[in-house]
């Protein structure tokens, strides 16, 4: 019976350590994009729970220092892979390049390092979630109208996107942006900016939001204001609400564009994959792509059933 015993032990103790070990280090939801990300990532590592060979490790952060302790823990724990969205890219770096020249898969999500040494970059396309924006504001328009632009954090994200919004203007000089502050990315600061930027214009055809947070801000001022009419509002990112909005047939808000949190949900599936050996289906290479940028998808009327989550917090 003693012998039996220990025998199961040691079965249990070769199972244990033949597991694919995931470690998940991403910012705490602060506002309700990274809300969304918190949301998709426990929704991904839901559907390994019956998974014998998967382990998976969820932890956020609301500062740097703290997800960098958070990556050491992670480490210490012998993972075998990393999936991580940097809170800031220049302090996560060093953490990130060592889980790299240690051997662990590593994937970097939506924010970049400032190094090379990974395995996987995925992001959205920033240049498109801003260009297509543009051009459907200038077409709305019939080309002429005046624009104003509240964008996000300033960063080379938010940079991109909105030199990417001026260059679909350009073919349409009649389109001017009137007006163009940072929103943070914050609902009630989008809010105080579209307040004070409705007694300076009496004459504002379109707002470009930049995400839908912020929609969410200026929708709120226009109607306090009673200038909730004849106007073309765009966000981003597909906030479930205002993708509820679209598919109900809001006057004002017509159209979205991805810049999806479940992002985090593929690049965990990606570290399963890369672990156990398997490929992309449709790919003649075995090796999962080292930079995957995910299409911008317009969302409209006929298709936002195809992207309404009611059970996400975004």
């Amino acid at each position: 019976m003693k012998k039996v015993l220990i025998f199961l032990l040691l079965i249990v103790t070769i199972l244990s350590f033949a597991k694919f070990r995931v470690g998940v280090a991403i910012p705490a939801a602060d506002h309700g994009w990274t809300g969304g990300m918190v949301w998709w990532a426990q929704y991904a590592i839901k559907q390994y729970a019956n998974d014998p060979d998967v382990e998976l490790y969820l932890v956020t952060a609301k500062e740097p220092s703290e997800q960098i302790a958070q990556v050491q823990a992670l480490l210490a724990k012998g993972i075998d892979a990393l999936v991580i969205n940097p809170y800031e890219s220049a302090p996560l770096t060093p953490i990130c390049v060592q889980a790299f020249r240690d051997g662990i898969f590593t994937i970097i999500v939506d924010r970049g390092i400032n190094s090379e040494e990974y395995n996987v970059y995925i992001a959205g396309d920033n240049y498109m979630y801003g260009y297509l924006a543009g051009k459907y504001i200038a077409e709305k328009l019939g080309g002429k109208g005046n624009v104003v632009v509240i964008e996000g954090i300033p960063s080379t994200i938010n940079t991109e996107r909105v030199e990417a919004f001026k260059k679909a203007l350009e073919p349409y000089p009649n389109v001017k942006i009137i007006a163009q502050q940072p929103g943070y990315w914050s609902r009630e600061k989008a809010f105080e900016i579209m307040q004070t930027l409705l007694t300076k214009f009496p004459n504002i055809d379109a707002v470009w939001t930049g995400d839908d947070d912020m929609l969410h801000g200026v929708l709120l001022a226009l109607k306090q204001a009673g200038r909730d009419k004849n106007i073309v509002l765009v966000g981003g990112a597909c906030e479930k609400n205002i993708v509820k909005m679209i598919m109900d047939g809001h006057p004002l808000i017509g159209v979205d564009f991805t810049y999806p949190p479940n992002m985090i949900s593929t690049a965990i599936n990606l570290a399963v994959m890369a672990l156990k050996g398997e490929h992309l289906n449709g790919f003649y290479q075995r090796g999962i792509p080292r930079k995957i940028i995910l299409s911008t998808e317009t969302v409209t009327k006929e298709n936002a059933k195809d992207y309404y989550f009611p059970e996400s917090v975004f």
